[in-house]
C-alpha cells in the first residue's frame, strides 16, 4: 500500500512540474517609451536584388517570441562584455577600439573591457592564407574555435574578437566579415574591409560607424535577437558594406524592447548616453537619429 501511495505521488508531482514548465510567461505590458519611439521606425520597403532579403526569406522575430525563447540573461557572475584584439594596431586604429568599448557599454548598458591585444602569431600557417587581393587572410573559424571559445575573463557575457587582417571562413570563399557562435556567447569580427584600404582622419567616422553597427549587431543575436525584417534597424541583415552603410545604427522600437527585457536598463538614461556620444564624436546620423527619439518622449 505504501509503494502505491509513493508511486502515486511520485506521478502527481511529476505531472505538476511538468505543467509548471509548459505554462507560458506572461507577456509584459509594452511601456510607453516604446510605443512613443516607434513613430520614429522607418518600414523596410521592397527588397531588391543585392539586399539581404532578397535573397534570405527571414520571417522576422517578434517581442513575444523574444520573450519566450531561451537566451543569456545578465547574472552577477556573467554581466561584462569583452573585446579581444587581435594583431597590430596602429594609433587611430586603436582609438575606434577605445569608442567601440565606450560604445557597446552604453549601447547594452554593461561593463564592457578591452582585453590587451594578441599577436597573429597565435594562428598557424595552415589556417592563412593569401587571398584573391594579395591581402593575408586569417581563418575566421580557426580564431572562433581555437582562440575565443577557449578564452573565460572574469563574469564574461559575451566576447568579441577584432581582427586587423582579413578573414575567410573557408576557402571558396574570398572574405567574410566576421563569424560568430551565438551559442558560446563569441564572436569574431575583421577591421580590414570597413577601413577603404587605409584608415585616415578623413574616413574615420565612416569606418568607425561600421565598427560600431557590426558589433552591436553581432553581440545583440548573442543576446538572442533575430534579423529584424520589418524597420531600418541595426539588426537587419546585410550582404555587403553598402547595404551596411545605408542601415540604420539605431535599434528599432521592438528591439529596444526586447533588449530591455533582458538587461532591464533605464531606457532614457541610455538614449541620452547614446546621444552625448554620438555628438562627442560628431556621428551625426547618430546624433539626428537619438535626437528625434528624446523629441516624443518628452
Amino acid at each position: 500500500m505504501k509503494i502505491i501511495i509513493i508511486f502515486l505521488l511520485t506521478i502527481f508531482c511529476s505531472c505538476n512540474k511538468e505543467k509548471a514548465k509548459e505554462t507560458p510567461k506572461e507577456i509584459p505590458k509594452e511601456a510607453p517609451y516604446f510605443q512613443q519611439i516607434k513613430s520614429n521606425d522607418v518600414k523596410l520597403g521592397e527588397p531588391v536584388y543585392g539586399d539581404w532579403l532578397f535573397s534570405h526569406k527571414e520571417k522576422g522575430q517578434t517581442f513575444e517570441q523574444y520573450f519566450r525563447s531561451k537566451h543569456i540573461i545578465p547574472t552577477k557572475d556573467s554581466n561584462v562584455i569583452y573585446i579581444r584584439p587581435i594583431g597590430s594596431f596602429n594609433a587611430l586604429q586603436k582609438k575606434q577600439i577605445e569608442l567601440l568599448n565606450e560604445y557597446l557599454s552604453i549601447f547594452f548598458q554593461l561593463e564592457t573591457k578591452t582585453l590587451e591585444s594578441v599577436s597573429n602569431n597565435i594562428v598557424p600557417a595552415s589556417a592563412r592564407r593569401i587571398g584573391n587581393e594579395g591581402n593575408e587572410q586569417l581563418l575566421a573559424g580557426y580564431l572562433l574555435d581555437s582562440v575565443l571559445k577557449k578564452e573565460k575573463p572574469l563574469n564574461r557575457i559575451a566576447l568579441m574578437g577584432l581582427s586587423e587582417l582579413d578573414l575567410f571562413p573557408q576557402p571558396s570563399w574570398n572574405y567574410v566579415f566576421g563569424l560568430a557562435s551565438y551559442q558560446n556567447k563569441v564572436g569574431v569580427s575583421s577591421i580590414y574591409r570597413f577601413q577603404d584600404n587605409k584608415l585616415t582622419s578623413e574616413n574615420f567616422n565612416l569606418c568607425l560607424s561600421r565598427i560600431l553597427k557590426t558589433s552591436s549587431h553581432e553581440i545583440g543575436h548573442m543576446f538572442g535577437l533575430h534579423h529584424c525584417t520589418t524597420a531600418d534597424c541595426v539588426m537587419n541583415g546585410t550582404n555587403s558594406l553598402s547595404e551596411t552603410d545605408k542601415s540604420s545604427i539605431r535599434l528599432c522600437a521592438v528591439c529596444q524592447r526586447k533588449l530591455n527585457s533582458c538587461i532591464q536598463y533605464d531606457n532614457k538614461k541610455r538614449l541620452t548616453a547614446l546621444e552625448k556620444y554620438f555628438e562627442r564624436n560628431n556621428l551625426t546620423d547618430g546624433l539626428d537619429l537619438m535626437k528625434k527619439d528624446i523629441v516624443v518622449i518628452q
